[in-house]
């Protein structure tokens, strides 16, 4: 009968209005849950079935949820470097444990970016769910696959420790005095006599040898530990123009080994210079018209072309030439030499001998003194020596229907049916958003818009509230016909 489906019509807009209010509750509740995405009730007619000449039969309301989730919020500036947001599309991935995750352990979607390190050092969210990224190797290597989740790993910033980097480069800026007189002991000069070679130190007490060098410079050297070691390049003007006498030593000589009769000598030979007062590479590497003959001690570097200096590690027993001394315990090393810069390199004019600059790479060991994840999510950890490596970059997961992803705890989502599978990209790669550091994604709740819907949806639930009492009465005036 048609008052029997009034008050089924009616109690179906009471329970649709009921859960609308439940969804706007929810949004007033989360205004400043951040990456929360509202949720409204939509709300769509039931009709019945209807027969001809039986009267109209009221179907009634039904409301279904719909998800607000690839509506972005706002981005707002907080003081951790590890809070994040994203500037687009896309989730974070996140799993509900850091450690020995397993291809069947459920990974998670989210937009709630305010991670900190948890005891162990992994990057948690509030809600405990942990950050998830591509691991980078040593040689900055990332494994990644955008469709497979058991490449990524927790994030960890807690088990980054010191970090040192050997020199691998010097750049020389200095001059050598065209007009310095000849030496007295150039006679006597002979690179394979301690005696007479122009180490600064001797074999025996380490004590200053009296034989004379006409210039000297040292250059600091990083080791394999981030140790600090010097080198000392001796110059000796020869008599023959435009060339002059060099030797590389160790100091102290007893960082070094295998180094021959004299102790710490890495390299000895000849430089020579245009008549202009750069360095003649052309001739040094044999290619000059007509050909400078190789002198009797060779030139300083055996490819002048690209000079370097090997040493070998502390723990070779093999090696044939110089090495770190075993006690050391350090790496193999090649440090490179830039002689020949545009802006001055080693030169050979009419002034006074002198450094002007000495540039080299390496550092001591250091420190982490900070964590910054830049717009493509990599995770970068800075030392206080200023070395700066990467460790991570971070996958962003975007979908075809976001909107269709299933909430669950925590304000994050999962893969459902109707939304998709994800594809796992960089950031800014691909429709994917950018990473925004030091930034949180606001809510994108209105309240001014929710408090509106509070009052139609009081308005709306009284109104089908009306319909029940209306016709209750209805039907109990049609009782009391029989009295």
């Amino acid at each position: 009968m048609s008052i029997n489906s009034a008050l089924l019509a009616g109690v179906s807009g009471l329970t649709a209005n009921a859960a609308a209010l439940a969804a706007i509750s929810q949004n007033i509740a989360n205004v400043n849950t951040v990456g929360y995405k509202r949720t409204a009730s939509d709300f769509s007619t039931v009709v019945n079935s209807q027969s001809r000449g039986t009267g109209y039969s009221a179907g009634g309301v039904q409301a279904t949820a719909r998800h607000f989730i690839s509506q972005n919020g706002q981005l707002q500036r907080t003081a951790s470097s590890t809070d994040l947001g994203i500037e687009g599309q896309g989730f974070f991935v996140v799993a509900d444990r850091a450690e020995n995750l397993l291809p069947t352990d459920t990974r998670l979607f989210t937009r709630a970016g305010a991670f900190t390190p948890d005891k162990l050092g992994y990057l948690q969210n509030t809600a405990g769910l942990y950050l998830q990224g591509w691991p980078i190797d040593n040689n900055g290597n990332i494994n990644s696959d955008p469709s497979d989740l058991n490449r990524l790993r927790s994030i960890n910033i807690g088990n980054v420790g010191g970090t040192a980097e050997p020199t691998t480069r010097i750049q020389l800026n200095a001059n050598l005095n065209d007009a310095q007189p000849l030496n007295p002991d150039l006679a006597s000069y002979d690179a394979a006599d301690p005696a007479f070679s122009l180490a600064p130190y001797n074999r025996t007490d380490e004590a200053p040898t009296g034989f004379n060098h006409d210039f000297r410079l040292t250059v600091p050297v990083s080791d394999s530990k981030g140790g600090q070691r010097t080198l000392a390049i001796s110059f000796l003007k020869s008599d023959v123009p435009n060339e002059w006498f060099a030797e590389i030593h160790a100091v102290p000589a007893s960082d070094v080994a295998g180094t021959g009769t004299v102790p710490g000598q890495l390299a000895s030979g000849r430089v020579r210079f245009t008549s202009e007062g750069r360095l003649d590479i052309t001739a040094m590497t044999g290619g000059g018209t007509p050909a400078v003959p190789v002198p009797a001690e060779g030139w300083l570097f055996a490819d002048f072309s690209n000079p370097s200096l090997t040493l070998a590690a502390s723990n070779d027993a093999a090696a044939t030439g110089p090495k770190w001394a075993t006690a050391a315990g350090i790496d193999a090393q090649v440090i490179n030499f830039d002689l020949n810069t545009s802006a001055g390199g080693l030169s050979q004019l009419n002034t006074e001998s002198g450094v002007l600059s000495t540039i080299t790479n390496g550092t001591a060991f250091g420190n982490l003194s900070a964590i910054n994840i830049d717009k493509e999510g990599f995770v970068t950890a800075n030392f206080d020596n200023g070395v700066t490596r990467r460790i991570a970059q971070l996958a962003i997961a975007t979908f075809t229907s976001p909107d269709n992803l299933l909430e669950t705890s925590g304000n994050a989502y999962q893969v459902s049916q109707t939304s998709g599978t994800f594809n796992l990209k960089t950031a800014g790669a691909g429709g994917a958003g950018d990473i925004a550091a030091s930034q949180l994604e606001a809510s994108n709740v209105d309240l001014s818009a929710e408090f509106t819907g509070l009052i139609t949806t009081q308005r709306a639930y009284s109104a089908s509230s009306k319909i029940i009492t209306t016709a209750d009465e209805m039907l109990a005036e049609l009782i009391s016909i029989k009295r």
